[in-house]
């Protein structure tokens, strides 16, 4: 009898345990899938803007691999820091996410403490999608047709010339700022929410020149709404073979543009890695790499780790730009 007991006991304590077993191994495998629901990215800037055409690019075919909806939801205004400021205090799930641009690190250098994030402590690095083309170009109501005609306006008429960048402390404005500092110009800053705005500004002759990404410009390059005058890469772009780089004329001018994705700083980090390899799958895709190149932008995804590593040697090399142009003290 007492066997007989102790018979029934050890099986019951074997069911248990395997019950128990096979709840865990259950719970291990839903806890391991990603994602579970719609996945949002946020994006910083206005529809149309480039950063806004990238995620718009690479999100349906996320969706194809996840079979989830990625929703993409615009945050425009302040350089980009509405959208990351939701993004730093979402849930760590991976189910929002921030896309980025350089203004991220550059925002980190020029508002600092006043930011509602810490760029390095509240945000781990992801990947990212690539690198854009931007475009020195103005109207051709301003009787310019070069780069070089363009400096010497300037030089000519300093407190009078205009030009456009989608905020303080956007990738857009330290990059013509860079310009302004290789050329030896101060032509006076006008903000705008996105590209698209300030495009229509250069178009309409109320500002007089900027560097906005090629492919929202494009359109209005080819109408002759406004004319190229160079582009900002480091060699000539092949949708615009004739028009210089612009370290052709100022040997000086440096620049750093990159799209990318950023996530809340506890995310799991087998989720992080996943989002990465997902990414860079969807960017191997022929049709992407199709249209990405049609819009002069050069998908380049990262590790995790490599894109962290280019977060922070941008922010150092943007502290040294910004103490020598005067927008932080030295």
């Amino acid at each position: 009898m007492k066997q007989s007991r102790s018979a029934v006991k050890w099986v019951v304590v074997t069911v248990l345990a395997a019950m128990c077993f096979a709840a865990a191994f259950a719970l291990a495998q839903t806890s391991e899938k990603f994602p579970t629901k719609p996945v949002r990215l946020l994006v910083g800037f206005s529809p149309g803007s480039a950063t806004d055409i990238t995620a718009r690019l690479v999100a349906p075919k996320l969706e194809e691999l996840w079979r989830q909806p990625v929703v993409i939801e615009n945050r425009s205004g302040a350089g980009g820091t509405l959208a990351w400021t939701v993004a730093a205090h979402a849930t760590p799930d991976g189910h929002t996410l921030a896309v980025t641009s350089t203004a991220f690190s550059i925002t980190a250098v020029l508002q600092g403490k006043e930011l509602p994030y810490d760029a390095l402590k509240d945000f781990r690095a992801v990947t990212m999608f690539g690198t854009p083309t931007g475009v020195l170009l103005v109207a051709p109501s301003l009787g310019v047709t070069s780069a070089k005609d363009l400096i010497a306006l300037v030089k000519e008429r300093p407190t009078k010339i205009l030009y456009a960048s989608t905020g303080a402390g956007s990738g857009i404005h330290m990059s013509t700022e860079r310009f302004n500092l290789a050329a030896g110009i101060r032509p006076t800053h006008v903000a705008f929410k996105g590209q698209p705005e300030m495009i229509v500004e250069i178009v309409t002759g109320r500002v007089h020149f900027g560097i906005p990404s090629l492919g929202p410009a494009m359109p209005f390059l080819k109408d002759g709404r406004l004319i190229p005058l160079a582009v900002n890469t480091q060699k000539r772009s092949p949708h615009l073979p004739e028009v210089p780089a612009l370290i052709e004329i100022v040997p000086a001018f440096e620049r750093d543009a990159a799209h990318a994705l950023m996530a809340p700083a506890k995310t799991p980090t087998w989720i992080v890695q996943k989002i990465a390899q997902d990414v860079a799958r969807v960017l191997d895709m022929p049709d992407v790499k199709e249209r990405m190149y049609a819009m002069s932008f050069d998908p380049a995804p990262t590790t995790p780790e490599e894109y962290d590593r280019e977060v922070r040697r941008q922010i150092e090399v943007f502290t040294m730009v910004a103490k020598t142009i005067g927008l932080i003290p030295r």
